[in-house]
């Protein structure tokens, strides 16, 4: 999805590591201009560095890549993704807006101090204080994901005396070719408002009979990651099929459309997902070339990408701790960390790669599988990767760490979330402390 710096590429797994990876004079793997295990020694591990630059790269790409195919797109950040209240401030200032999905994101945000006009709020059972703080917060959209909600949304907007722009969040019956739990755009799923059955056609109905709510659009997601373009044509087909069919039989138009997200990023060293401008080119050129066939004009799109904006970005660093050997069957190496701050592998079965910080060019010599620290069998970051031999106290890497992992956290056999740093030119920024025991317990009620 990205090119490589010349820094970058000379290191294995370039397209993998944020933009800004190189060695530092000690021969440490280094981002941002930071070599790696100073930061390790001054902050601890694990720890997740953020790099400025891959963020903007992303940001600046995926704005340049829509608006070359659809001048009318606006670009909103997948919150869910990772955020906090400087992270937001970061992202804000690349010009892209914001997908919320609870209360808890949309008070960040809001704490941040970015235009809420630019936050779109998702969510397939928000509830009624969600929906008055959404819209006492001023949020551009509310994407009503199921009939019930239309009331709740009026009875929202109702009692503080505003109209509300809403779209509906539509089941087009599309596979994304994903993982299982991570598919959302087929029939069988706890989101949206399928086509095939009228609901969707229903709330659009109730929505425009509603005094204080503005139909707005359509919104679908399909799932994420998505490595193929084709389901985002079909999508896009069944969408454009609804929206000529709300105008000539309801004389409802649609000005507003969005493809959601869920653009892929490669965690693999074999994996290679599509260009900014293939996704760009095969939504917006299946959008245009239906909305001549079918004669509606064109309308405002937004897209939400998350994972493709910030998981090449991240890079997570743990300490290698013990080993266990058993012979004709595996070897083990633990680290620091695991499960309690990356769920992904036990959840889902996700793959990683990793790279030793301090020899990032060292040959592979054994078949591991690398352990996490927590009570759980299942808490194994990565299944069966070579590597160099690790010994206790090296520093492990582990690229593409900049989505979900962090939003995924848990203080599982009471563990404390990582610190989080971004770095820039050589500048390391602390934007999230680490959690201590004391803020394990600040919550208990003697």
């Amino acid at each position: 999805m990205t090119t490589d710096t010349p820094a970058a590429a000379t290191l294995p797994l370039s397209h993998l590591l944020p933009v800004t990876a190189g060695l530092s004079l000690a021969g440490n793997l280094q981002v941002g201009g930071c070599d790696l295990a100073d930061l390790a020694r001054e902050y601890g591990t694990p720890l997740y560095v953020y790099d400025a630059e891959t963020v903007r790269r992303q940001c600046q790409w995926a704005l340049g890549a829509f608006k070359a195919e659809h001048e009318d797109t606006q670009v909103l950040y997948a919150s869910k993704a990772f955020l906090n209240r400087p992270f937001a401030r970061f992202i804000a200032d690349q010009g892209l807006g914001f997908d919320a999905v609870s209360g808890g994101e949309i008070a960040v945000l809001q704490a941040a101090g970015v235009d809420m006009s630019t936050v779109y709020f998702h969510g397939n059972n928000k509830g009624p204080d969600e929906l008055a703080l959404a819209v006492q917060a001023g949020v551009g959209r509310i994407v009503i994901d199921n009939l019930g909600e239309v009331a709740l949304v009026e009875t929202a907007a109702a009692a503080q005396g505003k109209t509300q722009g809403v779209m509906i969040r539509v089941s087009p019956g599309i596979d994304g070719h994903t993982h299982e739990k991570t598919t959302t755009g087929i029939l069988d799923s706890k989101f949206g408002l399928p086509i095939s059955t009228g609901a969707a056609e229903a709330a659009v109905v109730s929505i425009v009979a509603a005094p204080h709510l503005d139909f707005r659009g359509l919104h679908m997601h399909l799932g994420s990651p998505i490595f193929e373009l084709e389901p985002y044509v079909a999508g896009v087909e069944v969408m454009a099929a609804f929206i000529a069919d709300l105008r000539d039989r309801l004389d409802i138009e649609v000005p507003e459309f969005s493809p959601g997200g869920g653009f892929a990023v490669a965690y693999l060293g074999e994996q290679e997902p599509p260009a900014w401008q293939a996704y760009a080119q095969a939504i917006c050129g299946t959008l245009k070339r239906e909305a001549d066939t079918r004669g509606f004009p064109l309308p405002h799109v937004t897209i939400e990408p998350g994972r493709s904006i910030v998981g090449r970005a991240g890079i997570a660093i743990y300490t290698v701790g013990a080993r266990k050997e058993v012979p004709g069957i595996r070897t083990f190496v633990s680290v620091d960390g695991g499960m309690a701050d990356n769920i992904r592998p036990a959840m889902y079965g996700s793959r990683y790669e990793a790279i030793t910080v301090q020899r990032p060019n060292a040959p592979a010599e054994e078949l591991i599988s690398v352990a996490g620290k927590y009570c759980e069998s299942g808490d194994i970051l990565i299944k069966d990767i070579n590597l160099p031999r690790l010994e206790t106290g090296e520093l492990l890497a582990i690229p593409a760490a900049g989505a979900y992992q962090l939003m995924m956290s848990s203080n599982y056999n009471m563990a404390t979330t990582p610190a989080v740093l971004m770095v820039d030119g050589g500048n390391a920024r602390l934007i999230r402390r680490r959690e201590t025991a004391d803020d394990l317990m600040a919550l208990d009620v003697d």
